[in-house]
């Protein structure tokens, strides 16, 4: 069940039966997506606290019920805020509360696990908070071993480099429990990604967008839809299966249906046409991409979505060394980071990452190269204090694996190597990195380890496309030893 489709069933359940009070109750929760970055606008806010409202004037209420809507009650008792930390933070303890006052109750753990994960801050490296979300998530499987939140939840917590494994078992079994469900379909792949388990992922996100096709977000093309797609290109570009990238290139850039406007989709529409490109150098064609592409998606709504686009315009204009082109995109990232910073620090942080990366191979082609080099460092050390977020499979290209091509093409082979060894820590298995690290590796001298590095991109891409230069370089590397 996504959000969209819970709350179509509880308003259907209040059509039935207009004094069921948690029907009311599960419209206001449906509305709160404590991990998705998009806190109810004016209209859904205040259609949150009204049924909140009728939940607490309808029939009478077990103490449960009670304690489940004063738990969300308590979410919209902070207001609308663009940010949502304190409304996060409320809801967090509101189901703490429920938890605490009904300890045997796998549902309201579940719940709180999910809104213990909501207060976890991108820049914390110690992962204190996700690890109590996951130990308490898997309090539930515990007790009902198919219970869909559970697993739900436990991957979401473990949707880390250095915890990512713990959840591989979940992720492998939760495919099978509700199998028509694009989400769920779906979730399974934030670990195959973070352990670079390519065939698993493209598998399950193929199976997630044809189920989304099967449930639409009203007249619209889900969310799900999309995001599973990007994915899935992101999958692809690892594998070197160019042509079957471009397959999804072609589609998302076909589609005609009007388009359910969220984070997601935004983040895929800016994400899949720029990854094709720089994944695989194509400066020109990264700087040609046309920027807010469809024209009628709200991009004013999705700041650091639109500057996606920009980034890979900018890197491209670098890299040809087109210095207006460069500069003006530059200058566009700018303000987007503006406009991104009026809702998300995390997102603004994001752009401004990016800008950077694109600043420093500007500067670079423009031969100020020490220069360039410290922004490169600026750009991957700025990296390094944050995370991905669920939307994305990973960054549009890792700062830290940029700063490793910008020491190589100073020919610091060895420095090279070692940030492109730090860079597969946190993207395994990608597919520039390995090439990097291997080809770094054979200027340095050491034979034997390129030798490592380009056997594992065999390993990971050996049945891509023919023309992909970098995989033929590693074949002709292998077959000469």
């Amino acid at each position: 069940m996504t959000y969209v489709g819970a709350q179509a069933t509880f308003e259907e359940v209040i059509k039935s039966d207009p004094d069921c009070a948690m029907a009311y109750w599960g419209v206001a929760m449906s509305m709160i997506h404590p991990l998705w970055s998009d806190p109810p606008d004016e209209d859904e806010f205040a259609k949150g606290q009204a049924m909140l409202e009728l939940a607490a004037s309808k029939g009478e209420k077990t103490p449960r019920e009670l304690a489940y809507i004063a738990a969300v009650e308590s979410y919209y008792a902070q207001g609308r805020n663009t940010k949502e930390a304190a409304n996060l933070t409320a809801f967090e303890q509101g189901w703490k509360k429920v938890m605490e006052s009904f300890p045997d109750d796998p549902e309201a753990t579940a719940f709180y696990a999910l809104a213990h994960l909501a207060t976890a801050s991108p820049d914390d490296k110690s992962y204190v908070i996700q690890k109590k979300a996951g130990e308490t998530a898997a309090t539930v499987l515990e007790k009902i071993p198919e219970h869909p939140g559970g697993h739900h939840y436990i991957i979401h917590a473990y949707d880390y480099p250095e915890l990512a494994p713990k959840a591989l078992d979940v992720a492998r079994s939760y495919g099978d429990i509700a199998p028509s469900i694009p989400h769920a379909l779906h979730m399974p792949t934030h670990i195959f990604t973070r352990l670079g388990l390519w065939p698993e992922s493209i598998t399950m996100n193929i199976r997630s967008a044809e189920a989304a096709k099967n449930h639409p977000a009203g007249d619209m093309l889900s969310l799900h839809y999309l995001h599973a797609f990007d994915y899935l290109a992101y999958s692809y570009l690892q594998q070197a299966q160019d042509a079957k990238a471009l397959e999804v290139v072609e589609t998302i850039q076909g589609l005609d249906a009007p388009i359910q406007p969220h984070v997601a989709s935004a983040y895929t529409l800016a994400a899949v046409p720029a990854r094709y490109a720089l994944e695989r150098q194509q400066w020109s064609a990264a700087a040609e991409i046309v920027p807010k592409t469809p024209s009628s998606y709200p991009w004013d709504n999705y700041p650091a979505m639109e500057a996606i686009t920009h980034f890979a315009n900018a890197l491209g204009a670098a890299r040809t060394g087109d210095k207006q082109g460069a500069e003006k995109s530059l200058k566009r990232l700018s303000e987007l980071k503006a406009q991104a910073e009026e809702s998300s620090a995390y997102w603004a942080k994001q752009v401004e990452i990016q800008r950077l990366s694109a600043l420093a191979w500007h500067q670079f082609h423009q031969g100020e190269r020490e220069q360039a080099l410290q922004t490169m460092q600026s750009a991957a050390d700025l990296e390094a204090t944050t995370e991905k977020h669920p939307v994305t499979p990973g960054e549009i290209i890792p700062a830290r694996e940029l700063l490793a091509d910008m020491l190589w093409e100073m020919e610091m082979y060895q420095q090279a190597l070692d940030e492109y060894v730090i860079a597969l820590i946190r993207s395994k298995n990608r597919f520039n990195s390995l090439y990097g690290a291997a080809r770094s590796a054979e200027m340095a001298g050491d034979k034997d380890k390129a030798g490592q590095y380009y056997q594992m991109l065999i390993d990971v891409a050996g049945e891509g496309d023919a023309d992909r230069m970098r995989l033929k370089q590693a074949k002709e590397f292998i077959a000469a030893k």
